[in-house]
């Protein structure tokens, strides 16, 4: 990313009214089809399933980079508030077909621990590597604290939110037996708190400081096509990821529970999380921060709430009644990233230990 004159520095777009996809798009685009081609291939030849498996896991997270990048492309056009509305819809769509075909699979576990692993894998996984290679590259990193701080509270209260009904079930409340009515009420109140979060300049403007790098802008009829050609091709790619996962997970002797916190979290969010970890190599720590910490809100106000809602439509039921390990570590995880970013200052150690207790709580569902 750029400072300041950002835009003057942006490469030629061939002028007014004019926009182009850069180099890095056709490749991003191009090794998108080529994943989705060769895992459909080698599904179609009833080759090794752990294979289809990997490949198509390749294929989620580079369709999930398009559609981001689609969304970018849109993002002037559309205004931040729009932009916001777009992007938690759309950005999110593999890890919503994953727990929505998992679902329907029965892989309740496995849906379970992938929202917990999502944010897990963000706040503790991503973030640590941020501070880490950024710290070794630049020393101690330093960004605006009150942001990181309102955004890091907001996800406190969103997660809190959605383990009520899980407490409600563990205690033996009166609102026990009545899982489904609450967690649809919750999922009903995080869904309006995202819509109010829109207007919260410190949940959506960029820091202050400068502008941030804007790829050149996409002809909307394209940007559209891709955004249009990559929902459905994630819809596809998502059936067949779970289609793979079982067998995989038979093969490797992985759990649901391992499965869903690790390797469909981080399938689901691996191309771009790398973009958060790359500000932090180049110094720009504040966006860092923004990118990273703003996909587990998402997750959390958008993610678990629409599969809440939207599992009925594929013949299943879901519920926020998470296992009392998974509760443990996602207050754990949560706790320690809003008092880690406090301070405004983040350090490779603070890195190196966040990224340790990620891999701790990884060991510990090994098993299941």
């Amino acid at each position: 990313m750029v400072r300041g004159d950002a835009v003057a520095q942006r490469p030629d777009t061939g002028g007014p009214g004019r926009a182009r996809f850069s180099r890095a798009d056709y490749l991003l685009l191009g090794g998108s089809v080529a994943a989705v081609v060769v895992t459909f291939a080698l599904r179609t030849a009833g080759l090794a399933e752990t294979a289809v498996f990997v490949l198509s896991a390749v294929a989620l997270a580079l369709l999930a980079r398009v559609v981001g990048r689609g969304v970018g492309a849109l993002g002037d056009r559309l205004g931040p508030s729009l932009t916001g509305i777009v992007q938690s819809a759309l950005g999110n769509l593999p890890e919503l077909f994953v727990s929505l075909f998992a679902l329907r699979a029965g892989l309740v576990g496995v849906v379970q621990s992938a929202i917990v692993g999502s944010i897990l894998a963000n706040v503790l996984l991503v973030l640590g590597l941020a501070f880490l290679v950024g710290g070794l590259r630049h020393g101690r990193l330093t960004f605006a604290a009150g942001t990181a701080r309102i955004i890091g509270l907001m996800l406190l209260l969103s997660v809190a939110a959605l383990l009520v009904p899980a407490l409600t079930a563990e205690l033996h409340s009166p609102a026990a037996g009545h899982e489904n009515l609450l967690s649809r009420i919750v999922s009903g109140v995080l869904l309006v708190l995202f819509a109010l979060s829109l207007f919260a300049p410190a949940l959506r403007e960029p820091p202050a400081g400068g502008e941030a790098e804007r790829p050149a802008e996409w002809p909307v009829a394209a940007a559209l096509a891709v955004l249009t050609a990559g929902g459905v091709a994630a819809a596809f790619v998502s059936d067949w990821f779970v289609e793979g996962l079982q067998p995989a997970m038979t093969a490797l002797h992985i759990s649901q529970a391992f499965a869903g916190l690790v390797i469909v979290a981080i399938a689901g969010n691996a191309v771009e999380n790398v973009v958060g970890i790359q500000l932090a190599a180049q110094g720009r720590t504040d966006y860092a921060l923004s990118v990273i910490l703003q996909s587990p809100l998402q997750i959390a106000l958008v993610l678990a709430p629409v599969i809440v809602l939207a599992a009925p439509l594929m013949g299943a039921s879901f519920t926020l009644v998470l296992p009392p390990l998974l509760i443990a570590v996602l207050v754990i995880a949560v706790v320690i990233v809003v008092l880690v970013v406090l301070d405004g200052e983040g350090t490779w150690f603070e890195g190196a230990a966040l990224i340790a207790l990620y891999a701790i709580i990884a060991a510990a569902f090994w098993w299941g």
